[in-house]
């Protein structure tokens, strides 16, 4: 059996998220599917890294397939990057073990998430940015992140509906800086729970806003209360930026 590990790139903004949800529905990993289903002549599943939300972008998400049928790198890649929508793309394509796992391999993630801090829009970046008018305030922020960093249980911090899994999840680092005009969030973590990023997001926004202090954080994660997060940041700002096996 060959198994095939795929290197993706995507404009998540017209579509409903990375896992396919039925037949006709609107999905990265619908997308990919069909066009590999035509490539080798029956329905191909593949398995991704994160299922990211609707509307989220990535700069790196992994994914890997297993046929029977023998195909260079190459020809999957050429392959895929012809008749995929110009929204998606392969970066790359490698043959790997086949114990490999796209999803149970995945060791870390990082997600980067971007703010247009400005009093006027930017009309460029409206499809990839949070736009927020009032200016933040960037060391009340990098504060209130510290208090985020290790293990916890993030109810509190999840849409996720189902309550049988676990909620803990450990985050290694969360960092904020300016960059050209933006200011950007990057957290890395060993996993995260849906809606995660966007509600941690919207916490340091609002603790930037004056909106909120950076010592009821920990409170907020203890309570397990998800109406006490507030602010649900916007999806077109955050990017699946990284995964490590």
């Amino acid at each position: 059996m060959n198994n095939y590990k795929l290197t993706i790139q995507y404009d998540g903004g017209r579509y409903k998220g990375w896992q396919r949800l039925g037949s006709g529905e609107n999905t990265i990993q619908g997308k990919i599917e069909n066009v590999l289903s035509e490539m080798i002549g029956r329905p191909i599943e593949i398995i991704g890294s994160s299922r990211t939300d609707a509307g989220v972008h990535a700069l790196e998400q992994v994914a890997n397939f297993k046929v029977s049928e023998s195909f260079s790198e190459k020809e999957v890649m050429d392959y895929l990057n012809r008749y995929l929508p110009q929204d998606i793309s392969v970066t790359n394509v490698e043959m790997v073990h086949d114990r490999f796992h796209a999803r149970y391999n995945t060791k870390d993630k990082t997600y980067l998430y971007k703010l247009w801090n400005h009093p006027y829009p930017n009309p460029f970046m409206r499809k990839y940015s949070m736009h927020v008018e009032e200016r933040l305030q960037i060391e009340k922020m990098k504060k209130a992140a510290q208090f985020f960093l290790g293990e916890h249980d993030f109810t509190a911090y999840s849409n996720a509906k189902s309550k049988k899994k676990s909620m803990v999840r450990e985050i290694y680092s969360l960092e904020i800086k300016e960059n050209a005009g933006f200011i950007e969030i990057r957290i890395k973590g060993n996993g995260f729970l849906y809606n995660m990023v966007r509600k941690i997001v919207g916490t340091l926004i609002e603790v930037g806003l004056g909106e909120k202090e950076a010592n009821q954080i920990p409170s907020i994660i203890e309570s397990k209360e998800r109406v006490q997060t507030g602010l649900l940041a916007d999806a077109e700002g955050l990017y699946l930026e990284k995964i490590e096996f």
